[in-house]
């Protein structure tokens, strides 16, 4: 579990390739200063095993769902990227819930700026885009970011100079895809009204003839 304030900004050294998973060797510095083997690490929100470190970086093996679902197959060897421990009890929760497990992938689709604000608008598919709401939660390659506003195929949201500065953000260029996971909250709550309406939807109306007739409401 994760909370979306990133820690620093490593860089890839190493990709190794193995059909169509990868090995992957990032230099960092903060994160690794009490890692263990097993222990995970977001990289650009994606929640990783680490399975070798040193005093300057740590390996992750990434598997082929996670290729497919998130960017971390556009990596190269120098592309700089989020890194986050995972959340200690008792720490302070500055963002919010951040389970690093990836819904989709969106694409930066322009960037723009309000006085000290960076804009970013960000085209998402239909099944990241029903669970965006307006000041809500998003996270964006790892980050924990208020959505600003929705449009149906995309959001925007303000980036502060301090994140730009703290995050691999300011690297960002239009077309860019980056990697989204919507607020857990709204993904449960959907799941709970599933189980809790299917059974009574498939079995069909409730309100019959006969139940009209024995209330009154018809001869």
């Amino acid at each position: 579990m994760f909370t979306g304030i990133i820690e620093e900004v490593g860089r890839v050294a190493r990709i190794r390739s193995s059909g169509h998973a990868i090995q992957l060797a990032i230099q960092a510095a903060k994160v690794v200063e009490d890692v263990q083997l097993g222990d995970s690490i977001s990289v650009n929100g994606v929640c990783l095993t680490v399975t070798k470190f040193t005093a300057d970086g740590f390996e992750a093996d990434v598997v082929p769902e996670t290729m497919r679902r998130t960017s971390l197959r556009t990596l190269q060897v120098g592309s700089p990227v989020n890194l986050e421990r995972a959340m200690q009890m008792g720490g302070r929760f500055g963002g919010h819930i951040v389970s690093g497990h990836i819904d989709g992938v969106g694409t930066i689709v322009s960037i723009g700026r309000e006085d000290n604000a960076r804009l970013l608008q960000i085209e998402a598919p239909p099944e990241i885009i029903k669970y965006i709401v307006p000041k809500g939660s998003i996270t964006i390659d790892g980050i924990s970011l208020t959505v600003m506003d929705r449009q149906p195929d995309c959001f925007r949201v303000s980036i502060i100079p301090h994140t730009g500065e703290m995050t691999n953000l300011s690297a960002k260029k239009i077309g860019d895809p980056v990697n989204l996971e919507c607020d857990i909250i709204g993904k449960y709550v959907e799941r709970f009204l599933e189980a809790r309406f299917a059974p009574a939807a498939k079995s069909g109306p409730t309100i019959t003839v006969d139940f009209l007739r024995e209330n009154g409401f018809t001869d």
